[in-house]
């Protein structure tokens, strides 16, 4: 009984680990795809977005496009005459680099219509995230760092009080 329980732990604990890990495809506005009446800035707000993801822009081809964009162009709505847009109604854009990120529909008033979307993109899970520093030296923690620990921790916690209770049954 107790080698099974905890086999239990153990698959949980590597889940716990893995999945973040894992790179997301996010599909662009959801089920209801790259449109006009779209509020992307809310659905962004939504999302973690991370090296290693992808952008999946879903919409009628010849309807809409994507420009990849910077914050100017964003901004004013212009694409710029260097950026050819994506055009296929099914395009994967994968997130390489940490940073703001800027796309807009290139087709009429659709980007001043509000079909724009702006997205920070984070380092890859598991990766050491650059700690931030001043011109005296690297920023102390945060007093509250304790209160969100990471994946792993929290998976290794739980898996050492599942093995505490596997073996005391």
């Amino acid at each position: 009984m107790a080698s099974t329980t905890l086999l239990i732990v153990l698959v949980v604990v590597v889940g716990m680990v893995a999945v973040p890990a894992m790179a997301t495809d996010h599909l662009v506005g959801d089920d209801q795809g790259w449109k006009l009446d779209f509020n992307y800035t809310a659905w962004a707000a939504t999302k973690e977005f991370h090296v290693g993801d992808k952008l999946i822009f879903k919409y009628k081809k010849e309807v809409h496009n994507v420009y990849k964009a910077d914050q100017a162009a964003f901004q004013s709505c212009t694409p710029s005459n260097d950026i050819t847009p994506i055009t296929s109604g099914n395009d994967v854009i994968p997130l390489t680099t940490t940073g703001k990120k800027w796309y807009i529909c290139g087709v009429g008033k659709h980007c001043e219509k509000g079909m724009k979307l702006a997205i920070n993109v984070l380092p890859e899970f598991g990766s050491p995230s650059p700690s931030p520093s001043s011109p005296n030296g690297p920023a102390a923690p945060s007093a509250a760092s304790w209160i969100a620990p990471d994946s792993k921790f929290v998976a290794l916690i739980v898996a050492a009080f599942a093995m505490f209770v596997a073996i005391m049954n």
